[in-house]
């Protein structure tokens, strides 16, 4: 059964979607099968895959309001092994649509609970809020990953999230677990960053990945390609932490 992570953060701008789309790209290079859903409405893991997201029909928002089957949502990358159910800007109206239906919650797990043994991880880029569709996600995951900025407000908001997970547990998805926190945009050259690692380190009982992804001009440019790096520039070293990132996930998936 394939496992299904959500890589959640309220705050933007704090490498989520770049996560999602280079350590789905970095399990695929190890050889598992994998599965993205883009549940941002923002669409910039559809387009950082090298998906049209205003031309293509039945995305992630046909899917929860039932216009289209979960197999007609999922759509080939240009990667073999990689799919993806795109989103676009329609997905930013499906909360209000959503409020009629019931169980509104399992929308997407229903679903998804067809495909899940066809791939070996799914992968869901949550929006940047807690909304419905970010509970949505949580109810589907079996795991939460977690971003972190290494910058001041790092911790800021984190509670809040670690709240809401724990929420998700105790009412809707009792078998969620944390899947733990990744370090993003580190700057070896600023005391800074450091600090951020090791307060987070000494604040949060949680898992925190070895694997701490640098502030890489190359990870910065690769979704206006459409590529992922580790085929933009595989010897970057954001393609080399990706890889290490996506090792430590197998790992952990062997372990239990």
């Amino acid at each position: 059964m394939g496992r299904i992570i959500a890589i959640a953060n309220q705050k933007g701008g704090v490498g989520k979607t770049t996560t999602a789309i280079n350590l789905s790209s970095c399990l695929v290079e190890a050889g598992k099968k994998v599965l993205v859903i883009d549940m941002d409405p923002q669409g910039n893991t559809t387009s950082g895959l090298g998906i049209e997201k205003e031309e293509i029909e039945n995305t992630v928002y046909e899917l929860m309001l039932g216009e289209c089957t979960v197999r007609e949502s999922v759509h080939k990358t240009e990667i073999e092994k990689l799919f993806l159910i795109p989103s676009n800007v329609n997905l930013a109206g499906a909360e209000i649509e959503l409020l009629e239906i019931k169980e509104k919650e399992y929308i997407l797990k229903n679903e998804i609970d067809y495909i899940q043994d066809d791939y070996d991880f799914l992968v869901i880029d949550c929006p940047p809020s807690l909304n419905m569709l970010t509970i949505n996600a949580m109810t589907t995951a079996n795991t939460v990953l977690v971003p972190i900025q290494c910058e001041y407000y790092a911790l800021e908001g984190l509670s809040q999230l670690i709240h809401t997970i724990q929420l998700v547990q105790k009412r809707l998805n009792p078998s969620l677990e944390m899947e733990g926190v990744v370090f993003t945009m580190y700057d070896a050259r600023t005391n800074l960053s450091l600090q951020v690692v090791e307060n987070v380190k000494s604040n949060l009982n949680t898992t925190i990945y070895k694997t701490i992804i640098p502030r890489n001009i190359r990870l910065a440019e690769a979704p206006s390609h459409g590529l992922p790096i580790n085929l933009y520039d595989s010897k970057s070293a954001g393609a080399e932490s990706y890889r290490l990132l996506a090792k430590e996930v197998i790992d952990r998936k062997d372990l239990q």
